[in-house]
């Protein structure tokens, strides 16, 4: 293998950090307040939020398995020009299901980006993988933190057309500093066979570890996915102006950019598992106590705690599924752990959504807590009973 370029990780990063920014701007807080103005209900908002999902679920592991055999570069420039055109088409919307319909072609960007990406991270630095990924996923979530400030803000002074707009700058942006990207490898890597492809799948599928981890992952992200969507709407049930309600999702975000490199480290040296199950239950607590802090700074501070939690789960797991990976398949084993995260998070809205209409956001909120007590007592009893969840790494 190859030594990594120095000007890899650093122009991934900004491309990461760019792409992210505009793609989280297009959403947080933005996403359900605009929805909301289109008239829909709890219940059609948590299906507009699900709307970019389903691309992660249907093209995440095609994406990652080509990914191995034809390098990084032509996919991620294609996730890019997604990032590009997208914005350019939220403009145009004047209908819930326009809005829905939007949200299903810009998370195609999403699903292949985040897949790719991260394969091919953990292809190139393989003494500090851990490290390696926590800080690129930190880096784009500067991005991610920027952006709920930026959006609240434009919603009070301006209007959501200039969120928009603002994310069209940053999505042609991040394709500009894309067309700089260089594969590891030059050229095609082999001849891609259909058998080979399903091979790979099944050999990934069949791998208990791997879907265990992959589980975790999906429900911390099912509970993000829901949080994302609905503290903002919870907030501003309670009367809390826009331009807080960003404040409120931003330091959630802020908190994941300086936890989740730290926690990355100790992840490498500790083991995945001593990192894994108290961000669940720091996650758990921090959703459970909701609604018994109904103003700004409360929120805030329970906001704050659930970021930290979502770090520490995150910077751990896919470092553990590309620890658990074989031959060298990084990009289907990223790309089954994207598939089956995409699935908890386009799940995670929609229940949200039913049980915020059915019986409010107290129940929502503690069934979300359930959820992810339910993942560490999971993980924690599996390897109890002597699961096979790569033992020397966790």
């Amino acid at each position: 293998m190859k030594p990594a370029h120095p000007s890899f990780f650093v122009l991934i990063a900004l491309i990461g950090g760019l792409a992210i920014f505009s793609s989280t701007l297009s959403k947080t807080p933005v996403l359900p307040l605009f929805a909301h103005a289109l008239q829909a209900t709890p219940a059609e908002i948590g299906w507009i939020v699900m709307a970019s999902t389903i691309p992660g679920i249907l093209i995440s592991y095609p994406a990652g398995a080509l990914s191995d055999y034809l390098g990084a570069r032509r996919l991620l420039l294609a996730s890019l020009v997604v990032f590009a055109t997208a914005p350019f088409l939220y403009l145009l919307v004047k209908t819930a299901p326009q809005l829905m319909a939007v949200r299903f072609y810009h998370g195609f960007a999403t699903a292949i980006f985040g897949t790719v990406a991260n394969a091919a991270i953990a292809e190139r630095y393989t003494t500090e993988r851990a490290a390696r990924l926590s800080t690129y996923s930190s880096v784009t979530i500067v991005g991610r933190s920027i952006a709920p400030f930026l959006g609240g803000s434009l919603i009070s002074l301006a209007s959501f057309h200039a969120v928009y707009i603002a994310c069209a700058i940053s999505g042609v942006l991040a394709l500009a500093a894309g067309l700089l990207l260089k594969d590891h490898t030059p050229g095609p890597k082999a001849k891609l066979e259909l058998p080979r492809f399903w091979a790979s799948l099944t050999t990934v599928l069949r791998d208990r570890s791997i879907m265990l981890v992959s589980l975790i992952e999906s429900a911390q992200y099912l509970v993000f996915g829901a949080i994302e969507a609905f503290l903002a709407l919870f907030a501003a049930s309670l009367g809390i102006p826009a331009w807080q309600i960003g404040v409120i999702l931003g330091v959630q975000l802020v908190s994941i950019v300086f936890v989740k490199p730290l926690m990355g480290r100790i992840s490498d040296r500790v083991g995945r598992k001593q990192v894994i199950i108290p961000g669940l239950l720091v996650g758990a607590a921090s959703i459970v106590l909701l609604p018994y802090a109904p103003s700004f700074f409360g929120l805030s501070v329970l906001s704050l705690a659930f970021g930290i939690g979502f770090a520490t789960v995150t910077s751990s797991t896919t470092a553990l599924v590309a620890d658990l990976t074989r031959n060298g398949r990084y990009g289907s084993s990223m790309g089954v752990l994207r598939t089956v995260m995409d699935v908890g998070q386009s799940i995670g809205p929609v229940l949200t959504g039913f049980m915020v209409g059915v019986a409010g956001y107290g129940s929502a909120f503690t069934l979300l807590a359930a959820i992810l007590v339910l993942a560490a007592l999971m993980l924690g009893l599996l390897l109890r009973a002597g699961g096979k969840v790569a033992p020397d790494q966790l």
